[in-house]
């Protein structure tokens, strides 16, 4: 495994563990000011306030696993990647590609493109 799979698989299981949670807060802080976010539901939003209402959005019990599939390093201070992430939640089943840049600020990795795409 490359430092950046390494790197990236670190980030999303620590997103993984705070969406599970659920830690809307904690998985919100995640990301930076100004992160691109689409997540399941239709509007993209930016920054840190839209994510965070995203994340409360999310219904009760919805749990995510997460694999990287891929992952590159772009600097020193950043990397991409795509990785295969499934929720379960209310709703069933729902497996999606995410596309992923993650940026280093203050010696920790945040993410600052969060793209997911249903299979």
């Amino acid at each position: 495994m490359s430092a950046a799979e390494r790197t990236l698989t670190t980030l999303l299981q620590t997103w993984r563990t705070r969406f599970n949670a659920p830690d809307p807060e904690g998985a919100a802080a995640l990301f930076t000011d100004d992160a691109v976010f689409q997540g399941l539901f239709p509007d993209p939003v930016t920054g840190p306030e839209k994510i965070l209402g995203y994340y409360r959005r999310v219904p009760a019990g919805t749990r995510a696993e997460a694999r990287v599939l891929t992952a590159y390093r772009g600097g020193d201070d950043w990397i991409g990647g795509l990785a295969h992430v499934v929720f379960q939640g209310p709703d069933g089943t729902i497996p999606v590609r995410l596309s992923v840049i993650a940026v280093r600020r203050d010696e920790a990795w945040h993410i600052r493109h969060y793209h997911v795409s249903r299979l």
